[in-house]
């Protein structure tokens, strides 16, 4: 997906809202019917008998009937591949879509002549029963494109995303290869001793978020002090979100150009950020602490990455199993959990070998030896610091 900001006018804004509220409409009402389904009862209906309901209704509401016909189809579409995905395992179950969170909508059979350069910077796209609506031109839109996606986040801004299928970058064939072990202090560290860091807030915005959130909580519900309250601290999370999205471009663009083989560990990272409070009847434990754990792991972009690792150097990404991989040492393969000294100061017991701990953990990954069945080790290169030690029983 290639996405530019939309620079709609209030009248086109108006039109746009219209639609969102339409795709969403139609979206809770699939979420709805699937919601009555028990065990012992009909199936729920599908996209097909969904479709018919939905020309019914049109039929009878003259407020539905005024909206774009394609763009309530588009969202039961969505509905129906969100229900294969979570049968297939791989996503939740489609729930509730609200106002101001999930403010968007699809716009398929897009012609070559619905897209237009006006300038270097701007351009314009053909919007169903709003008309021309112009976007920045940051880069060129790639050909070919049949469909596009409409979005508004919670900061007020919109967004037109095309969909297209890029290549993935070309492996420069160095027959190099690097593990990334994916951290909270130190966001992804590399073999080759790079640690990298995920942007986020600088202190003075912070100390403005906590200020406004501390302003939030006195703001009376429905009142426009709330309103403009909760447009700041959105603002301030949208800039926040957007330095992660360009460090994860920029991260594995860097990576998909430099090494053959992109080695990183197969971690369940929603179950490692799933929520401690327990229940009622079984409180969980240190729940505060668990949560600023699960903000940090989120804040570093550990799934993201990822994904954008996958898609630009396809078939070139492998996982390898995080066991002990923080715990072994790079140099000689003497595990023992004491090796790790603290957050950052990794000291094998056995050979004296230091390093920095994120680092030692990369070097395992890009070796794999978290999963070499007779633990065979393989030169990471890198400098070593020596401190001859006598070895220690793990027995």
């Amino acid at each position: 997906m290639s996405r530019y900001r939309l620079l709609p006018t209030p009248g086109h804004e108006a039109g746009l809202v219209e639609h969102c509220r339409h795709a969403r409409f139609v979206w809770n009402l699939a979420v709805e019917q699937h919601a009555h389904w028990r065990p012992g009862r009909s199936s729920a209906p599908g996209y097909v008998e969904q479709a018919r309901q939905l020309t019914a209704a049109r039929a009878e509401f003259a407020w539905l009937r005024a909206g774009s016909q394609t763009v309530q189809q588009q969202s039961l579409r969505d509905f129906s591949q969100a229900m294969r995905n979570f049968f297939a395992g791989t996503h939740r179950r489609p729930s509730w879509r609200k106002a101001g969170r999930h403010e968007g909508f699809r716009q398929v059979a897009v012609r070559p002549g619905h897209i237009q350069k006006l300038n270097r910077r701007t351009g314009r796209v053909w919007v169903p029963k709003v008309g021309w609506v112009r976007f920045r031109w940051s880069r060129p839109v790639p050909d070919g494109v049949k469909s596009y996606r409409i979005t508004r986040d919670r900061a007020g801004r919109w967004h037109v995303a095309f969909a297209a299928t890029r290549d993935p970058l070309p492996a420069p064939g160095n027959n190099q290869e690097v593990g990334v072990d994916r951290g909270v202090t130190v966001s992804a560290a590399l073999s080759t001793g790079e640690l990298l860091a995920a942007p986020g807030l600088t202190a003075g915005e912070r100390r403005r978020l906590t200020r406004l959130q501390r302003q939030l909580v006195r703001c009376q519900r429905g009142s426009n002090r709330r309103r403009r309250v909760k447009a700041a601290i959105a603002t301030l999370t949208a800039r926040q979100v957007d330095r992660r999205k360009d460090w994860v471009e920029k991260t594995s663009t860097d990576l998909a150009r430099r090494f053959d083989v992109i080695r990183v560990e197969d971690l369940n990272i929603r179950g490692m950020t799933r929520s401690a409070k327990g229940t009622v009847e079984k409180p969980g434990r240190n729940v505060r602490a668990k949560a600023r754990l699960n903000r940090g792991i989120l804040a570093s972009a550990w799934g993201q990455l990822v994904v954008r690792l996958e898609h630009k150097a396809d078939g070139r990404v492998e996982k390898i199993n995080a066991a002990y991989t923080s715990q072994t040492c790079s140099d000689c393969g003497h595990h023992a959990p004491d090796n790790r000294e603290s957050q950052a100061a990794f000291r094998c017991r056995a050979c004296g070998f230091r390093c920095h701990a994120d680092i030692n953990a990369a070097r395992n990954i890009a070796a794999g030896r978290a999963v070499t069945a007779r633990g065979a080790l393989r030169p990471t290169g890198g400098a070593v610091n020596r401190e001859p030690q006598p070895a220690t029983s793990t027995a």
